[in-house]
């Protein structure tokens, strides 16, 4: 989603046809700010994040909810009347609009699906809650396709072909054609053929950017649209993902995490080629669980310390900036029995507390035993950074796999792990 909140941040400062309609700009000032296109980037990619698998009546009752939570959260980000009445609408209903709001806010659709023409119909849906005129649909469905067949191999040549096949958009011109006449617009019909066509003549994604923000009209939703492709056929330089993460508020940027891990891993579904050998892990637990020996004890310290020398994956849970903690009842954590917890939370990992009052991270070994358990968000990563990171933490230590065979890592196991891992490069 960087390529979209990139081009609506870079559009900005050049909407209402504010530009001198040049490629020559600087890319960032005092006015390259997120606005309504950011917001509901983001309110889709939550709702599709936490409804993928479920039916269509339910996606689209997610999508309502998120996309109402995330504009009353930021309600002067720019919002049309008719889309900000819905916001606030006792029974939102869709209200029959062509609006280019139904592309500007679809890219996460473009990138969380395996087939085009599942694509299309999670498109149409992020369509259809407010956008159900025929080219409003159209809009979300032909910027989704862009994205799916730009990030799926295909030319530019391929894209322009079906796109023309399948929506009718008329792609025939060039942007020098296009822009001394072109004027702002907020339909879909004027706006998505010429973001479509600033990509095809772009050359990299920042000059897909610059040749976006040169046509003018609604030029934060024209470079939306035109930056989602982007990204998906040049990818993004990583100093403009950073400029885009330090120009978003915390819980815009939990969202993009969480996009980022379904993405490059399937949404909640974590690649098995990062978890393999944990298996190491859980049997050398079970033999402690067995016989609570040092010798025992040993071992599961021995095999964390194999698995960090293989580079082995934790998954991590982590708790959203609105989420309250969760009410938590594990039985037989060797570290001490667990007792049940709640608390305001913020974006933060997650934690459960032991009869002591202490408070524990939480890692998982496989999906198996983190499914186990409610579901949540999670995020993996190196168990070397993790126990690195965790080393001189506050908490007591790290609580692996707390829905079945627990094991409390404490700190000074963390540290004993880090030592033998450090000794054993060193021969």
């Amino acid at each position: 989603m960087y390529g979209a909140l990139l081009g609506d941040m870079i559009g900005a400062p050049y909407e209402f046809d504010r530009g001198n309609k040049t490629k020559e700009f600087p890319l960032f000032c005092e006015y390259s700010h997120f606005t309504d296109d950011s917001v509901m980037t983001i309110a889709v990619a939550d709702a599709l994040l936490d409804s993928q698998f479920l039916d269509d009546a339910a996606v689209r009752d997610a999508l309502i909810r998120s996309m109402r939570k995330w504009g009353k959260r930021y309600p002067n980000a720019g919002y049309g009347q008719r889309f900000y009445r819905w916001l606030h609408a006792g029974r939102p209903e869709p209200y029959g609009s062509y609006g280019n709001g139904s592309a500007m806010r679809v890219s996460s659709a473009g990138w969380l699906f395996d087939t085009l023409t599942e694509t299309r119909h999670m498109a149409r849906l992020t369509a259809e809650v407010t956008h159900n005129h025929p080219e409003g649909i159209k809009g979300a469905e032909a910027t989704a396709s862009a994205i799916f067949l730009a990030r799926t191999g295909h030319g530019k040549e391929e894209i322009r072909d079906y796109i023309v096949s399948e929506f009718g958009y008329d792609l025939s011109r060039t942007c020098d054609q296009i822009r001394p006449g072109y004027t702002h617009n907020e339909s879909c019909q004027k706006t998505v053929p010429e973001a479509i066509t600033a990509f095809l003549e772009g050359t990299d994604f920042e000059d897909v950017i610059r040749t976006a923000v040169s046509l003018g009209g609604d030029c934060d939703t024209l470079t939306c649209i035109a930056g989602s492709i982007a990204e998906a056929f040049y990818g993004v330089p990583a100093t403009l993902e950073a400029e885009c993460r330090s120009r978003l508020p915390e819980d815009m940027r939990y969202i993009l995490g969480r996009f980022d891990i379904s993405r490059e891993h399937g949404h909640d579904v974590i690649p098995d080629d990062i978890l393999t050998g944990n298996v190491l892990i859980e049997e050398a637990i079970a033999r402690y669980y067995d016989a609570g020996t040092k010798q025992n004890l040993i071992g599961v310290l021995d095999a964390i310390l194999q698995r960090t020398g293989a580079d082995g994956h934790f998954l991590i849970p982590v708790i959203p900036p609105e989420a309250m903690l969760e009410l938590i009842d594990v039985d037989h954590v060797k570290a001490g029995d667990m007792l049940t917890s709640q608390e305001e939370m913020h974006f933060k990992l997650h934690h459960i507390q032991t009869s002591d009052g202490k408070l524990w991270l939480v890692a998982f070994t496989s999906d198996e035993e983190y499914r186990k358990g409610e579901a949540a968000s999670v995020i993996n990563t190196f168990i070397g950074s993790l126990l690195e990171g965790c080393a001189d933490m506050a908490e007591e230590g790290i609580v692996i796999n707390p829905w079945g065979q627990a094991f409390g890592l404490t700190k000074d196991m963390i540290k004993l792990i880090l030592r033998a891992g450090k000794e054993g490069n060193a021969q």
